[in-house]
């Protein structure tokens, strides 16, 4: 009876979130796709990038209307940086730093991995121009290294980077 009492939270708790996810399955097939933010949150891989979409506000503009193509860096590329410095980036008072980089991983509109491909640079929404370059087959952003490309979603496209990209 105890091991009934102490486990029946975490079954009802797995219970809703089959649930809730066999609910956003059967919403993505009825044509109702994910936006770039709510892809990137359910992915698992972006919950540094998520925080700091958040932290600078730019949630509302990447749920919009688009296109938008969006080089992610996983939360491992952000823990690769210096100690501290996402935790700075974070701050109310570096808002504005915080957007000149995120913008910087954002192109307008949709740039699926075969036009990246062959192209040598990319506008971004910051301004600057991310340098696009191929090396043995693989797609490389800048100095990142693309690790999955053309996650779709309502509203553009995800490319998966290895590395957060810096403009000057």
């Amino acid at each position: 009876m105890n091991a009934i009492t102490t486990h029946a939270p975490q079954w009802i708790g797995t219970g809703l979130m089959g649930l809730m996810l066999a609910g956003s399955v059967q919403a993505d097939s009825h044509g109702m796709a994910k936006d770039i933010v709510d892809t990137a949150a359910a992915a698992g891989q972006f919950e540094t990038l998520v925080a700091a979409v958040q932290a600078a506000d730019l949630v509302d503009t990447l749920k919009g209307e688009g296109p938008f193509t969006v080089f992610a860096p996983t939360d491992d590329a952000f823990a690769a940086l210096p100690d501290g410095t996402v935790d700075d980036l974070l701050k109310p008072e570096n808002q504005q730093t915080l957007q000149a980089i995120l913008t910087y991983h954002v192109v307008p509109g949709t740039v699926m991995a075969e036009d990246a491909m062959a192209a040598d640079s990319a506008t971004t929404v910051q301004g600057q121009d991310l340098t696009i370059t191929t090396m043995d087959g693989q797609l490389m952003v800048d100095d990142a290294t693309v690790i999955q490309t053309d996650i779709e979603a309502s509203n553009g496209v995800i490319h998966v980077i290895d590395s957060v990209l810096m403009p000057e």
